[in-house]
This record gives structure tokens, sequence and C-alpha cells, in this order.
């Protein structure tokens, strides 16, 4: 700013001072702004997931990661309008980490199709399919194990590193 004052007034004190003043608060704004803009996006939102979560009418729960927060977000939003089987797919893979085929058969039936076991937030996936879904209709889960045509393909290690409740019939 001081570049664009006659000279004069380009040594005065008071005005370099004024713009120090004026630097400061714009360096201020800017570190604002670069923290703001990632709160936009619920990819990589932190503080601003509560905003989200409020908006949503989702309970705010400080202990679950950023990541967990962000799925049941995202469930939500995608979980509004008509509900079909693909809207209820779409919320399913979000907590599935993987695909999932969704059909209906009198039911909503759930089928896990990539990841073997249990999906480790299912009970996460159940309340939101719970409060997409028509109330009159009750959901199955189906979900994929390892079977002995499996285990015959695995080498030992791949055995070793597969937990016992991927197994049909594990714990």
């Amino acid at each position: 700013m001081l570049n664009h004052l006659p000279a004069f007034m380009q040594k005065s004190r008071v005005l370099q001072q004024f713009e120090t003043a004026e630097q400061l608060e714009l360096e201020l704004i800017n570190g604002q702004l670069e923290d703001l803009m990632p709160q936009l996006d619920v990819s990589t939102a932190t503080w601003g997931l509560v905003v989200f979560e409020q908006e949503l009418g989702i309970p705010t729960d400080l202990s679950k990661s950023y990541d967990a927060r962000r799925e049941v977000i995202r469930s939500k939003m995608r979980g509004s309008g008509k509900i079909d089987r693909m809207q209820i797919k779409v919320v399913a893979d979000a907590y599935a980490n993987g695909d999932c085929e969704v059909s209906f058969n009198g039911r909503i039936r759930v089928k896990f199709t990539s990841q073997i076991g249990i999906p480790p937030r299912l009970e996460e996936l159940k309340r939101a399919i719970e409060e997409i879904k028509p109330a009159h209709l009750g959901v199955e889960y189906e979900f994929r194990y390892l079977f002995i045509e499996d285990v015959q393909q695995m080498t030992l290690e791949q055995l070793q590193t597969q937990p016992l409740e991927n197994f049909a019939g594990g714990a």
C-alpha cells in the first residue's frame, strides 16, 4: 500500500504502523480461510463435522474417529429422498468397506459380497438403514465366509492371517 503513496507519505511512521497492522490482519484472515475451506467438504472436515451432524440431525459423538463420523454423514446425505434398492445399496456400500447386493423379497436383503466376515461397523449400518427404509419392511443381512474350497486355495501364511470369525461355522 505504501508504494502507491507519494514519497513523503511513505516515510510516515503512522502509515507504516497502519500498513503493518493491516498486513497482520490480512495474514490472520488468510489463515482462517485456509482453515475454513477444508470444513466445507465432508471428506476433509474436522471441526466442521459438527455442523454437518447438526444439519442432518445426527447426534455428535466426539469419541468416534473422523472417518467413522464422515461415514455416518455421507450415509445420511445419500439416504435422503425416495428409497429404493440402489439408495440402500449406496448407504450399505459406504459402511461395508466394499460391495453389497441389495434385493427385495418382502424384506430388504443386504448381501456383503466383497468382504469376508462381519463388517466392522455393522451396528452403525443397521441404524442408518433403519432410518431410511420404509417402516413396514424388515432387513436381512447376509455375510460371506470362507468355505473349504476357499481354504484349499490358500497358502499357510494366508490361512494364519484369517480371523476365526471369517470361517463358516466360526466363532
